[in-house]
């Protein structure tokens, strides 16, 4: 079964994320296989955690060269987007407490995000818009280095909001269901 999860996960990744350029630098990591998929089997928030804990150590404790970057995926709690969103802000009181922070982000994905300012169909919150609750957790040093090497950085919100408008939601759906064996 986490075979499945995770070939969602990736198809996600490189159809919405790498395919539309939603993140300049994810492909880079994806091609040299640096990205670690964790699946968590928790059913509850406080697993959640115990989870994420894991793997935030995991990640501190690798080198980059193997791990650069890791999705923990939790396919079985935290559907509810505002449950989610509330375990965002123990995920960073964590990161805080590992003394992690400055050394690791956490972002955050969820298949029913939604943005402060948007309605719950608005087609930009596809940008954050994944198959399972994610938390993406990054290297800040990774991070540093990609917004170097990509000047524009701080426009890519708003040429990921441009370009979804363009989509649509018939246009995302089509997108995604290529490559995927999922008719439109």
């Amino acid at each position: 079964m986490n075979h499945e999860i995770i070939d969602s996960t990736r198809h996600w990744l490189t159809r919405a994320v790498i395919g539309l350029n939603l993140c300049p630098f994810a492909k880079s990591v994806h091609v040299k296989d640096q990205i670690r998929y964790a699946v968590s089997e928790a059913r509850t928030f406080e697993d959640v955690l115990a989870d994420l804990e894991t793997e935030l150590k995991y990640l501190a404790e690798t080198a980059p060269e193997k791990t650069d970057t890791t999705l923990l995926i939790v396919p079985h709690a935290l559907a509810d987007f505002a449950e989610y969103n509330d375990a965002l802000h123990f995920a960073d009181t964590l990161l805080k407490q590992l003394r992690l922070e400055g050394e690791l982000q956490i972002a955050s994905f969820h298949p029913d995000y939604q943005f402060d300012d948007a309605a719950p169909g608005d087609i930009e919150n596809f940008t954050n818009r994944a198959p399972y609750p994610i938390f993406h957790l990054l290297r800040e040093s990774s991070i540093e280095r990609a917004v170097d090497a990509f000047p524009d950085a701080a426009d890519i919100y708003e040429r990921n909001m441009a370009t979804l408008r363009r989509l649509g939601h018939a246009g995302w759906q089509e997108h995604m269901a290529r490559g995927a064996g999922i008719k439109p």
